[in-house]
């Protein structure tokens, strides 16, 4: 495997920074994986803020639904997941709990583009409820041996990912732009995907909204197709939440404490 690097724009030198000035980590990913086999390949899901959040009912410190001006108005993170080809994947692979101290110097970074966009403390591999940061390295970072070894190398690289695959930037140009009257043809989002990264993504509904979209990526992080064999790309996405032929980007919204909308946000190019 070749040494990770990392994919930084002049944009985000913050990171560069906080790379050169890491804590130091204890924290390191047991080569054991208590019985499970080693991954195949990354899905890198991100989450349509515009969709996620018409469905909060209330507000809380932690919710990016709730922030007002700060906002998130682009596709934000959910999680980077080692997924096994058979449609599988393995979860909680160590004993490594998530330690927030490893990840202060990305903290600003995270807050931006991998805020909660919920209320609820997601169930954690050694029990409890913890943060949506917890839960993803303990649920999926920790089974990404040997790519990762720890909880810092696997948040830097989660970000620089983003970064780099900016699905945002590729739909605005392609005409995919936010908005509650307008329905796109699945298919030309997928074409948009495909055409800037060479790889087919797989989109998850919520009805007719694009709720998420994950690109996948093999060890080494060269775009893959997220299915394969003779899957049908128009009908890629899960078995549980189907997309239907034209789908909605929901323009997104602030929350107000009481659960109301309180204003609409344009989109806004990273």
């Amino acid at each position: 495997m070749p040494p990770l690097t990392l994919w930084l724009v002049l944009p985000f030198l913050v990171l560069l920074a906080a790379a050169t000035t890491s804590p130091t980590r204890a924290t390191t990913v047991a080569s054991s994986f208590h019985g499970q086999r080693e991954f195949d390949y990354f899905a890198f899901a991100l989450q349509w803020p515009g969709t996620y959040c018409k469905r909060t009912r209330s507000c809380c410190p932690t919710n990016g639904c709730c922030r007002g001006s700060n906002f998130p108005t682009v596709f934000t993170i959910h999680g980077l997941w080692p997924d096994y080809n058979d449609g599988t994947w393995p979860s909680c692979c160590s004993g490594s709990s998530f330690d927030p101290k490893e990840i202060l110097t990305l903290t600003n970074s995270l807050e931006q583009y991998w805020p909660s966009l919920s209320c609820s403390k997601p169930s954690l591999c050694h029990g409890g409820k913890g943060t949506f940061w917890a839960h993803e390295w303990e649920k999926h970072g920790t089974c990404s041996y040997p790519v990762f070894r720890n909880e810092y190398d696997y948040f830097v690289a989660v970000l620089n990912l983003y970064f780099k695959y900016n699905v945002t930037s590729v739909l605005n140009d392609a005409g995919y732009v936010p908005s509650n009257t307008e329905k796109y043809p699945l298919g030309g989002i997928i074409s948009a995907i495909e055409n800037a990264f060479h790889a087919s993504p797989q989109i998850v509904c919520s009805k007719d909204s694009v709720e998420e979209l994950r690109l996948c990526f093999y060890k080494d992080f060269q775009p893959r197709d997220c299915a394969l064999g003779s899957d049908i790309k128009i009908n890629m996405v899960t078995s549980k939440k189907s997309c239907p032929k034209y789908v909605s980007l929901p323009e997104p919204v602030s929350v107000s404490k009481t659960g109301t909308m309180d204003f609409k946000v344009g989109a806004m190019m990273m």
